[in-house]
């Protein structure tokens, strides 16, 4: 049986398994890959949007941090139940670039563009922050993206597209996060074995022998 790993999150999920994207690339990396524990792990990434500001043009978005955090510890504890032994792993929203946030809301809107962004860098850090507090009430691994991003100079257009989702290099950041808190918790894709055989390891004229011992 194959590993199941669950993306559980926004747009930012849902565009990771676009070219380049961070989902596609993990789905890669545990191709072919056989387990007897599905699921391995489930990742939660949510914020981006419950960060929207309040009195803004994307304020139907909004969500209050403190029921954000509490949003996501009900995620969890249901996850928990769900599967106890699964991983699961806490990613805060990216930081905002403001500035690409306007300009994409001008190329959309024009002059009915609001004045003011309906995200700021700053809200998204306050939502990062209860994301990694949350994180370690529970005892869960989690990536601060919001932190990590900053640390690179140009990480506005580098790693974002519109101020917000995430470019190729903004994939690839998340993808090596993932995986270095996978491989923590010993879930790395080279260690698990093949859930079909190799063809190098297939007799052509016994194809089921290797079948048979794949399945002993």
């Amino acid at each position: 049986m194959r590993p199941q790993i669950i993306l559980f999150g926004d747009s930012i999920t849902e565009q990771s398994f676009r070219p380049g994207g961070w989902g596609a690339a993990l789905a890669d990396n545990y191709s072919r890959k056989g387990s007897t524990k599905p699921p391995l792990a489930t990742t939660i990434f949510f914020g981006a949007n419950d960060a929207a500001l309040s009195g803004r043009n994307n304020e139907r978005q909004h969500v209050p941090v403190e029921e954000y955090k509490e949003n996501l510890k009900k995620i969890v504890h249901h996850l928990k139940e769900c599967s106890p032994n699964m991983l699961m792993l806490l990613i805060t929203p990216p930081p905002v670039d403001e500035d690409g946030r306007m300009e994409y809301a001008r190329s959309l809107y024009g002059e009915k563009t609001m004045k003011e962004p309906e995200r700021t860098n700053e809200a998204a850090g306050v939502y990062a922050k209860h994301c990694i507090e949350l994180a370690k009430e529970l005892g869960l691994p989690s990536i601060s993206l919001w932190s990590k991003m900053q640390e690179t100079e140009g990480w506005q257009k580098k790693y974002l597209s519109d101020g917000l989702h995430l470019t190729a290099e903004g994939n690839a950041i998340v993808y090596n996060e993932v995986v270095k808190v996978f491989n923590q918790a010993d879930l790395f894709a080279s260690k698990m074995p093949y859930d079909f055989p190799h063809h190098s390891e297939i007799d052509a004229k016994n194809p089921e022998k290797a079948f048979q011992i794949q399945c002993s």
